[in-house]
């Protein structure tokens, strides 16, 4: 029912690269913030001392040999999630920008949905602001999605969300590697076999360390390869998917 209390086991996993300067405070503040969640940082082919950072506040760690970028990071993770029996897996950056105290609002949004996003957007009154070719970009697939998904989606670029169940499932064999496909292509594929996907308002913080690369010519670049992320995605085909619910409960 609307508004119940997320009770399962539930894996928060962190996908980072070279960000030992902020993965161990991401963590701790990941423990604090919410109780009975376990914590697994996928260390995506770090040249620094990451994994170390990790495993000193708390964490498991998957150390991946090489960068395969953030959706082969939360792909290990999703399997991960799947093999040790958790009924839910949280994406959380490692640079401190998403707020863990609102990881338990992802989980509960999990009783009424199989996919939530946690969207940047959602709330007028939040002071985080996307301008630009990017805005651009990001409201296109935003409609697209909502379109598809049957459902008000805004921020479908967000990488703070939660998976639960058979999606988790679905997404530990299938999730997209290339750029973009770890949110955009994930959430075709979600709604292509009849996956629930909603959105919870949420707030971005600034990175603990570390700058991100902004330029207008970066900018025009993302909005191009976004287009073109969202009309691959569309044109796809995914091997054994798109009847994946309906396969689960006859099984």
């Amino acid at each position: 029912m609307p508004g119940s209390r997320w009770s399962g086991r539930a894996l928060v996993v962190v996908p980072a690269w070279n960000e030992e300067v902020c993965v161990g405070d991401t963590v701790r503040e990941i423990f604090a913030a919410v109780r009975g969640v376990d914590v697994v940082v996928v260390d995506d082919g770090s040249t620094d001392r990451t994994a170390q950072r990790a495993r000193g506040a708390g964490a498991d760690v998957i150390e991946l040999p090489y960068n395969l970028g953030v959706g082969g990071a939360m792909r290990a993770g999703f399997r991960y999630g799947v093999r040790h029996g958790y009924d839910a897996v949280v994406q959380v950056d490692a640079d401190g920008q998403h707020d863990p105290a609102e990881i338990q609002t992802l989980l509960d949004a999990l009783t009424d949905a199989d996919v939530v996003i946690g969207a940047r957007f959602a709330d007028p009154d939040d002071p985080y602001r996307v301008r630009g070719p990017r805005r651009w970009a990001m409201v296109v697939m935003a409609r697209v999605l909502s379109r598809l998904a049957r459902t008000r989606l805004t921020d479908t670029t967000s990488g703070f969300r939660a998976a639960r169940g058979p999606a988790m499932e679905l997404f530990a064999r299938n999730y997209p590697v290339e750029y973009l496909g770890d949110t955009i292509e994930s959430l075709v594929i979600a709604v292509r076999s009849g996956f629930r996907v909603t959105q919870v308002p949420v707030s971005m913080r600034p990175r603990r360390g570390g700058r991100p690369s902004q330029s207008p010519l970066k900018a025009l670049v993302y909005l191009l390869r976004a287009n073109l992320a969202l009309m691959l995605a569309l044109m796809r085909k995914w091997s054994g998917v798109g009847s994946y619910v309906d396969e689960k409960a006859l099984n």
